[in-house]
């Protein structure tokens, strides 16, 4: 289905305005549905609950997001950090909306300022609660309703469970390709070979699932516990992803970030739903050697690059977004 995948962080009453509620867990779903048939669009809207005290569930929201809704409440170290963010993503397209707390002024040019330097400057700042049609017409505007290009397929898993009758059932997004009923597929980690059973988007049955959709994968011939959250579905075969126990990265440093990763620093690397500890084992001029501590499959080129943090670097936990990744 054509859709725009949104990462919002804002109030819960800003998104309400802008859709209605369809999921609840370390992030809320909000989703809005326009016209009928092949003229459908729609807009999911993803909430990371708990930012900034938890980083993680924003950088899997990140993950999986083309457009940004940021709700400026106050300007702060966290707003800093979440611009940094989204611009490490790749997130080009979006809105920041100023909504002082009462009594509270917000300086548009200072915001403007650290917007800029943030690497935003393409998104809107708009300084009022604007009408809710007018941001929800904007975003609609972006959803592509064309082919799905045929890439290899990748869906990337954050929740599962297993339905009496049927199986097991993973739920993620479709970060590339197109993804079959019947089809054969491989499930990392761990190289297991199963059979798509089923289908589910936007709680509807289909025989097909393309970049972007959230989308329910039942499975037949695998054993109910090989999935966990940032499990990685790919064809028989495919090529796609490759097997790491260390990494020689590259990394574009963040602006704002004035730490500087040294030899036994811990790192994680957010990248499709998976978020991945690291220690610093080498450090050259421009790049760095992070053994992992357990094998990953990652993908070595995407549109949106992994991200690097380290979780006790104080306000500015982006270390960058990484440029380059390859075995060692």
């Amino acid at each position: 289905m054509p859709v725009l995948n949104v990462a919002v962080l804002a109030t819960e009453s800003l998104l309400r305005s802008l859709g209605k509620i369809s999921d609840s867990r370390d992030v809320e779903s909000y989703v809005y549905k326009e016209g009928e048939g092949a003229e459908r669009r729609i807009l999911s809207m993803i909430r990371p609950l708990k930012h900034p005290e938890s980083l993680r569930p924003l950088l899997s929201t990140l993950n999986v997001s083309e457009s940004g809704i940021i709700e400026v409440g106050e300007i702060n170290a966290a707003i800093g950090e979440a611009m940094v963010a989204y611009s490490s993503s790749k997130i080009e397209n979006g809105h920041i909306i100023i909504n002082p707390k009462d009594g509270d002024w917000i300086d548009p040019e200072k915001l403007a300022l650290i917007r800029n330097q943030a690497g935003l400057e393409s998104w809107k700042i708009h300084d009022s609660m604007p009408d809710p049609h007018d941001i929800r017409s904007e975003l609609l505007s972006r959803v592509r309703i064309e082919p799905p290009e045929e890439d290899e397929f990748l869906v990337s898993i954050d929740q599962h469970f297993v339905v009496r009758g049927i199986g097991l059932v993973g739920i993620g997004y479709v970060r590339s390709g197109i993804i079959r009923k019947h089809e054969s597929v491989e499930i990392y980690p761990g190289g297991h070979v199963g059979v798509v059973r089923s289908l589910q988007v936007m709680d509807d049955d289909v025989d097909f699932a393309v970049t972007g959709d959230r989308v329910g994968v039942a499975l037949r011939g695998v054993q109910d516990n090989i999935l966990d959250k940032g499990s990685q579905i790919v064809s028989v075969g495919s090529k796609l992803l490759t097997r790491m126990e260390k990494s020689e990265i590259k990394v574009d440093i963040s602006v704002f970030q004035r730490n500087v990763l040294k030899v036994g620093d811990v790192v994680h690397m957010s990248c499709d739903l998976q978020f991945i500890v690291g220690r610093v084992e080498s450090v050259s001029e421009d790049s760095m050697i992070v053994v992992w501590d357990r094998p990953v499959d990652v993908r070595t080129t995407s549109k949106k690059p992994p991200l690097l943090v380290q979780l006790d670097a104080g306000p500015m936990r982006i270390i960058g977004a990484i440029t380059d990744i390859r075995p060692v």
